[in-house]
């Protein structure tokens, strides 16, 4: 299944992006955004990009380095990327784009457990190759407390029966270990009301969302990103974020308007920019984005 970069011709637009810019793609992915964005660099430009999943890179090293030859790609998460700035000897860059959306491949071809419409081992991790003291999904599920359980599940999937569904899972894991995903779809389905699972999403959406973002540690690896982003980034220089959810979306807003309170950063959109009908009808996935741009001052 080919991934359709969401938001692209807006991102574009907001961003700028110059001949002699360095810009560095936080979640190149598949190289949605960033096949676009070398099109417009010159030869004085650069383009860096960083993805934690490797068979993400291999396709996008494929893809920009058939159009455009000033390119460095990394394996790793993004809230490391000054650790490549400096091997690099780049001190500032010029704009800085954070996809926060997986892949829709992620999702379906991962064999990780991202998908709750494939039975495959509770994984989750964006790591093609987990090592063997990384958290995953399995560990979660069968060896944190139902109190911890319910707090992630509530907090990072907002889900409204966390307690109940925290409670099952402890409950069935006494029984035997939670291995697959189709095995806590069960479980989850058990724990929630009739109505909720006739709703159009699926009654595990919110718990496995929860799951993935704990096992990523994806809510401080955003916050750390913007943070150490908006110091190397010059003056002048922007940064845009593609959030996909309430938590994300709150994060960003938050730090983009203390930075505009502070008079260090000029908000280029003081409302998100989202989807048109259009988008949406030729890509559901991107129903939820929402995009907010900043100008370092």
């Amino acid at each position: 299944m080919t991934h359709k970069p969401v938001l692209l011709n807006e991102v574009l637009d907001l961003l700028k992006i110059e001949a002699d810019d360095i810009v560095l793609d936080c979640t190149v992915g598949s190289g949605g955004h960033g096949e676009e964005i070398c099109l417009r660099l010159g030869e004085n430009g650069r383009y860096i990009g960083i993805d934690a999943d490797k068979d993400a890179l291999d396709v996008a090293e494929q893809k920009l380095k058939r159009i455009y030859s000033n390119i460095d790609l990394y394996e790793g998460n993004y809230r490391n990327f000054e650790r490549v700035l400096d091997e690099l000897g780049i001190g500032e860059i010029d704009k800085i784009i954070i996809d926060l959306g997986l892949r829709m491949d992620q999702i379906t071809d991962s064999g990780r457990g991202f998908s709750f419409m494939k039975d495959e081992p509770l994984v989750m991790t964006f790591k093609r190759s987990p090592e063997e003291n990384d958290l995953t999904a399995y560990e979660i599920v069968n060896d944190w407390n139902e109190t911890s359980l319910n707090d992630i599940i509530g907090g990072y999937g907002e889900e409204r029966y966390s307690k109940r569904i925290a409670k099952a899972i402890v409950e069935a894991r006494e029984i035997k270990p939670i291995e697959t995903t189709f095995e806590l779809i069960e479980i989850i389905k058990s724990a929630v009301p009739e109505m909720y699972k006739r709703k159009k999403i699926h009654p595990a959406t919110k718990t496995f969302q929860a799951l993935r973002i704990t096992v990523n540690d994806e809510i401080e690896s955003l916050r750390e990103g913007l943070a150490r982003g908006f110091n190397r980034v010059s003056s002048g220089g922007k940064i845009a974020v593609i959030s996909f959810h309430s938590i994300e979306d709150r994060i960003v807003k938050r730090f983009f308007k203390e930075k505009g309170v502070r008079k260090e950063g000029r908000l280029i959109n003081k409302k998100p920019v989202t989807p048109d009908e259009d988008e949406i009808e030729k890509n559901i996935a991107s129903r939820s984005a929402k995009l907010r741009v900043i100008e370092k001052i």
